[in-house]
């Protein structure tokens, strides 16, 4: 079932995996010029608005060719002439009657002063030009059916327009369409007059429609120009604070990882307060305590070869020794030193490993609520029944109705308490009582440890708990004291959230107090 969920995980995955390829930079970029593609869509709906406007003005065209037809029906022949020059004017159209074998008859243009006139493109200004060449690639875009293009025919009769012919045929109104040289509609409507074949052809430049549309193109053009330019530099100033950042980021942790350079420095951008400037600081923080974790094991390293150097030294000069003497009594304390040696080493490289391990142990540990005042009790009676205390008198008290649980391991505990335990019991004389007390000191738990021992000079209290370092006598440190004891329980206590620190006994009285605190389980 896990085997499917994953499968299945990365397969919703894949259709963003090709984003990965791509610089966060281009990301940024498209994302924001695909909204802008979107908007500048709405160029195709004016589009369509284009058309429904042309489709408006055949049907007007239409009625206005067939109004003007029953007009010239309804006049005397000799008035045509006038009303269809008053026509063309009121209407802003060019009227050009046929008879029946094509000849013109009339034109509106000629009986008076032109109701219109076609634009010469070369005499418009450069944004017309554009603007031709935006309707042009929309019409590429849109796959638009070629319009012929209108010029007045040099012939004056009606072969010229196929419409006419084509109304005469259906007896109806052919309406048609042609282009102006400056790309504006010139709609032509050719509608019979009455049955002796006389046909009116009546002609439009419907500048209106295209300026209509072309000043909304151009205004959105412009609105989506210029979003563009905005939005592309925003989009770079954004990837810049975004990128560059991160850039100097890789730069400085590929740097740490060759370890060519000791002092590296990794940027914390303190005065981003967003996810950069929090994973800069996250990045230079780990850097940071990875610098100390390879400092902390080199110098464990290094004392760990100074520590074993010298029992070996020790039984080296003893094996070496032995050879030569025949002394019985001369080799058996040699044999004694051998044997205090070996045991010093065993219980060094016992220590080490617990101390070299510790740490991946922990991160690998649930923690759970721990009763230390139990744990605390379970321990010394523990310890007393395999007679651990020696002549020691361990007293246990704690806080009464108070909470007083800890998040932790009990194992790991355990292991902090019996150091402190036999820290104190080594350094106490004969009888003289250890009293362990738990209290509750706001959010911690308190577990203090005192002694009635020599104590520890101030200036060295915070040394005891460097690895190797003992106060103890030659002859004690030479059997199972390692100086590891200490380190490794001060580290198990920061492992919980809390710490380990030595202080006097407070009473005046001679003798070390060892302080425990740790976060309580609420």
């Amino acid at each position: 079932m896990s085997d499917a969920a994953a499968s299945a995980r990365r397969a919703a995955a894949l259709p963003v995996e090709w984003s990965w390829r791509v610089s966060l930079t281009a990301r940024i970029l498209a994302v924001n010029i695909i909204a802008l593609a979107l908007l500048a869509g709405s160029l195709f709906y004016i589009d369509s608005y284009r058309k429904e406007l042309i489709a408006e003005r055949f049907i007007l065209a239409k009625t206005q060719a067939e109004i003007a037809a029953e007009a010239l029906v309804d006049a005397r022949p000799a008035r045509i002439p006038e009303r269809m020059a008053r026509i063309g004017t009121i209407q802003g159209v060019r009227l050009r009657l046929y008879d029946k074998e094509g000849a013109l008859l009339a034109d509106s243009f000629e009986l008076t002063d032109p109701s219109f006139a076609l634009i010469d493109p070369m005499s418009e200004p450069w944004h017309q030009h554009a603007a031709r060449a935006l309707d042009r690639g929309m019409d590429v875009l849109l796959g638009a059916p070629p319009i012929p293009d209108y010029t007045d025919p040099d012939e004056p009769g009606a072969g010229e327009w196929p419409e006419i012919a084509e109304a005469v045929a259906s007896d109806a109104t052919v309406i048609m369409q042609r282009l102006a040289p400056d790309r504006t509609p010139v709609i032509t409507s050719a509608t019979p007059v009455d049955e002796d074949g006389t046909v009116l052809l009546v002609t439009q430049n419907a500048r209106d429609i295209t300026l209509s549309v072309r000043d909304a193109r151009q205004t959105l053009a412009i609105v989506v120009g210029t979003a563009f330019v905005i939005s592309t530099l925003l989009s770079l100033f954004l990837a810049r604070t975004i990128v560059q950042p991160l850039r100097d980021l890789v730069r400085a942790a590929v740097r740490v990882r060759l370890g060519r350079d000791r002092e590296v420095v990794v940027p914390r951008l303190p005065d981003r307060g967003d996810e950069i400037g929090l994973l800069a600081r996250a990045i230079s923080d780990m850097t940071t305590a990875l610098r100390h974790k390879i400092d902390g094991v080199e110098a464990f390293a290094a004392d760990v070869s100074h520590e074993l150097k010298n029992p070996l030294t020790s039984l080296r000069s003893a094996l070496e020794t032995l050879e030569r003497v025949d002394d019985p009594d001369v080799r058996q304390q040699l044999m004694d030193i051998a044997r205090q040696d070996v045991g010093r080493i065993d219980w060094l490289v016992t220590e080490i490993a617990d101390a070299s391990r510790i740490d991946a142990e922990i991160t690998r540990t649930e923690f759970e609520p721990v009763d230390i005042a139990a744990l605390v009790q379970a321990l010394v009676g523990e310890r007393d029944q395999r007679k651990a205390n020696a002549r020691s008198r361990i007293e246990v008290s704690s806080e009464k109705g108070k909470n007083l649980r800890v998040a932790g391991d009990a194992h790991k505990l355990e292991r902090i308490l019996h150091n402190l335990l036999d820290n104190a019991v080594s350094f106490s004389p004969d009888g003289a009582p250890i009293e362990v007390t738990i209290t509750r000191e706001g959010a911690d738990v308190c577990v203090a440890v005192t002694d009635r021992g020599p104590g520890i000079p101030e200036q060295s209290r915070e040394k005891v708990f460097d690895r190797f370092h003992t106060l103890r006598p030659e002859s004690e440190e030479a059997t199972r004291h390692s100086g590891l004891g200490l380190a490794i329980a001060r580290t198990i206590a920061e492992a919980h959230g809390g710490t380990l620190f030595a202080a006097s006994r407070g009473d005046g009285e001679q003798g070390t107090r060892m302080v425990l605190l740790l976060p309580v389980w609420d």
